[in-house]
């Protein structure tokens, strides 16, 4: 199996297509990147940016450059020695325009007599054989009424394969063959006629836990499942894919939400064997990082490993004052509301059981549904929904795979009972069967454990629990604040034993704050009691009401800033949205949203500006030191690193879309430029600096990977020992700056010294060379926080002026 070496993630959309993509190709290799990594390519949702929301698996994007875009991508990517790693999406389809997905609409059309019916995961048994759509602003009895729904034929200038559609404002949805009335009308007791005989049926969209009957992605209607566990569906589904490997256009693929599929292990053997071994790697978010009982990916699995979210928490948790814990907690003791959890484990508690109980009510009922009849009667149908809501709460990860798991269903089924001993029976009944072999109930239930985990905690408990922004990160627990150096080398000991070609990440499209938002951040563990003095005097100018909410908001502005006021709005909205407290997406609170865009509003002018860039001021050096430092760690530590697209500068970014802003590529090169001429910049403004060590980092692994053949933690004695993390690769050594307001405050490295192995190495940073032994800090980190050493090539193998092998 080719694997890469590094990876570039390139955010393909209409604004930056496969062309312009083509474009940067050269950049990237002159940068040291090796594969090329592809947002999603397959035609999506028009008007899509991340191409998520695939209508049409059959052909790539004409939005995105189309075949020929890829065939000129690829070109590209060849020609300047890259691979090319792409994003897939084969756990559902976008659905919300009908007449832009062919395999929908003839299911709507058709019913379960279509060609595609058995691609979507869709219960037919429950509604009368009908897809759900919970799509009216009202009942369909008043919609119907209101003459808000038209039926008409198709007209001839209407490209569509249906004799007649029906209309509800932007909605249009196929009649079925023979349906059509004879001209188009409004009439009440035409459109019931017609709607009756349909192979869908329209509802009010707040009733999506009685009316919907498919599954979708996590809670998004518009995202319907895909049932590639079937292998015709998983063929017509991947021909296209197959291609781009079959012909050399990429490389291999990475796997969005496999935790979505009916079962993921097999829809990965199956890949491997469609694709003769192809590089592999999966999202997927392993519980516990960073902590003695972290989550494994199962090892049986043929894949090369995960997408980083690991990796990440690791990085960030390394370089946070586990000192600062204590007062942060105080402080969000402080700002908590009377009625809100205490502990974080509290707040995922509740926030999972209002999504198993509301945005996942629907696929909760098809568990219930999926229960042998005896035993669905025994318990009831309203106790089993209980029952199962309490169990999905409970479970500590993502999703088990049976026959393996049973000690972390033994947990989920303790901590349910102990929450709800009424239940217990009840619990004790369904526990069984929901890891009970390959069924269709213990499959369900995997794929629902998923969503509750995902929604409850990323998309929720993140947002109600802000003690400290870098820590509410995908892929990380807030329970667990910090880890020491030796947890870290532990760490990457085991990825480079177990998955040394996994990718690792500090920033991607799916993080709530990017990589150097969060580095700033991480330096509040240093200084808490300056940032509660900080917040308490820009609550007292601007606050929505919520302490914890405004310390999420004011974090991410000092995190984030400079931010244009837009930038910041859009960010206040959805992550209050999202925190579901004062405000939700379902049910928005006016005036709770206009006291949060007040508080934006208010941090761009006048006094609560003065008070941000004063902390600002105080943040944004050793802000920087900590994101120099992350950034080497991810780069030389174990694992296949990848660049986020734009980071090898500063990027201040938040979560999506704000992180799909266009990347100034052409500053970019020209800032290489300057580096390869001999510049060595300063710590400022311009994020050069950082472009020095991503480039010197990605090229070292690139042109002699004979350097990072292991991992080897290195001695650091001294006063000022733990503030610095070193290691060897084999011949590549990094050392990295830790907690650097701690070490200020100590005066420095003094005597602290790091003890290289033998020889002579070469600082890829510097130019300056140093012998192996005891290295003073002082003299190695004297221009950058961070060092990172090769080991001089043998006399033979040096290169003369002349490019030639002495």
């Amino acid at each position: 199996m080719t694997a890469p070496i590094s990876t570039y993630r390139l955010q393909i959309r209409p604004a930056f297509d496969l062309t312009a993509a083509a474009e940067v190709t050269d950049y990237l290799r002159d940068l040291g990147v090796d594969w090329a990594y592809l947002s999603p390519l397959l035609a999506a949702a028009e008007g899509s940016d991340h191409g998520y929301d695939v209508v049409d698996p059959t052909i790539v994007d004409p939005r995105r450059g189309g075949a020929e875009g890829l065939a000129r991508f690829s070109t590209a990517a060849r020609g300047a020695g890259l691979g090319v790693l792409v994003d897939i999406v084969p756990n559902h389809q976008g659905v919300a325009v009908p007449a832009e997905n062919p395999w929908w609409w003839d299911v709507l059309r058709h019913g379960r007599a279509s060609v595609h019916a058995e691609a979507f995961d869709i219960d037919w048994e429950y509604g009368g054989g009908k897809v759900g759509l919970p799509i009216l602003g009202s009942t369909l009895r008043e919609a119907v009424a209101a003459g808000e729904i038209e039926v008409a034929p198709v007209t001839a200038d209407e490209a569509n394969s249906a004799e007649g559609v029906a209309r509800y404002y932007d909605h249009v949805l196929p009649l079925a063959d023979g349906t059509a009335p004879a001209a188009a009308t409004t009439d009440p007791a035409t459109v019931d006629a017609v709607l009756a005989a349909q192979h869908w049926r329209a509802a009010f969209w707040r009733d999506d836990a009685t009316e919907l009957n498919y599954r979708r992605f996590f809670a998004v209607n518009t995202l319907a499942g895909v049932r590639v566990d079937v292998p015709a569906v998983f063929e017509a589904s991947h021909v296209e894919i197959l291609r781009w490997l079959r012909e050399g256009l990429a490389d291999g693929l990475r796997i969005d939400h496999p935790d979505g599929l009916a079962d993921p292990g097999g829809y990965l053997e199956q890949l491997a064997e469609a694709t003769g071994g192809a590089y592999v790697v999966v999202e997927k978010i392993l519980e516990h990082a960073a902590t003695d009982h972290a989550e494994q990916l199962p090892s049986w699995w043929p894949t090369a490993g995960t997408t980083g979210y690991d990796a990440m928490a690791e990085i960030d948790r390394v370089l946070i004052d586990p000192a600062g814990k204590g007062r942060l907690d105080e402080l969000d003791a402080a700002l908590r509301s009377a009625d809100a959890p205490a502990s974080y484990d509290e707040i995922v508690r509740e926030a999972k059981r209002a999504v198993a109980d509301t945005l996942q009510a629907a696929e909760v009922g098809r568990l219930v549904r999926c229960l042998p009849e005896e035993v669905r009667e025994a318990l009831g149908a309203e106790v089993a929904r209980d029952a199962f809501a309490e169990l999905l709460t409970s479970f500590s990860v993502y999703r088990v795979y049976p026959p393996v798991g049973d000690e972390l269903v033994a947990e989920a089924v303790a901590a349910a009972s102990a929450s709800r001993p009424d239940l217990a029976d009840a619990i004790a009944t369904l526990a069984p069967l929901v890891t009970a072999g390959d069924t269709e109930l213990s499959r369900r239930f995997g794929q629902t454990t998923g969503p509750v985990m995902a929604k409850g905690v990323e998309d929720s408990a993140f947002y109600r629990y802000p003690r400290l922004g870098t820590l509410t990160e995908v892929g990380g627990d807030p329970g667990v604040f910090a880890l020491d150096v030796a947890g870290f080398h532990l760490a990457q000991a085991n990825r480079q034993a177990m998955w040394p070609q996994a990718l690792t990440a500090l920033s991607t499209h799916d993080t709530k704050r990017s990589e150097d938002v969060r580095a700033r951040l991480s330096v509040i563990a240093e200084l808490p009691d300056r940032w509660s003095d900080a917040l308490g005097r820009l609550r007292t100018i601007a606050s929505t009401g919520d302490g914890r909410l405004d310390d999420l908001l004011w974090q991410a502005i000092v995190g984030a800033w400079p931010a244009s006021p837009e930038r910041l709005r859009d960010y206040a909205e959805k992550a209050s949205r999202e925190g579901g407290i004062v405000t939700s997406w379902t049910d928005p609170d006016e005036d709770a949203e206009a006291r949060i865009a007040a508080l934006v509003d208010a941090a761009t002018s006048g006094d609560a500006r003065a008070v941000v860039e004063e902390v600002v001021g105080e943040l944004t050096a050793p802000g920087r030191s900590n994101s120099l430092a992350a950034k080497l760690l991810q780069l030389t530590a174990p694992g296949v690193p990848d660049v986020y697209q734009g980071s090898e500068l500063w990027d201040l970014s938040l979560v999506d879309p704000d992180n799909r802003r266009d990347v100034d590529f052409a500053e970019r090169r020209e800032l290489l430029t300057k580096l390869d001429g001999g510049w060595h910049p300063e710590i400022d403004d311009s994020g050069a600096a950082k472009l020095l060590v991503v480039s010197r980092a990605l090229r070292l692994r690139r042109d002699r990977p004979e350097l990072f053949t292991r991992y080897a933690p290195l001695p650091v004695v001294g006063s000022a020992a733990d503030h610095a993390i070193a290691f060897d690769r084999g011949g590549a050594v990094t050392i990295a700056t830790r907690l650097p307001i701690g070490l200020a405050a100590r005066g420095g490295w003094g005597d602290t010294v790091v003890m290289v192995p033998p020889g002579r190495h070469v600082d890829q940073l510097t130019g300056r060379a140093w012998n192996g032994g005891a290295v003073r800090l002082a003299d190695l980190l004297d221009t950058y926080p961070v060092a990172l050493l090769a080991a001089e090539r043998p006399t033979a193998e040096r290169p003369t002026a002349e490019g030639k092998n002495a």
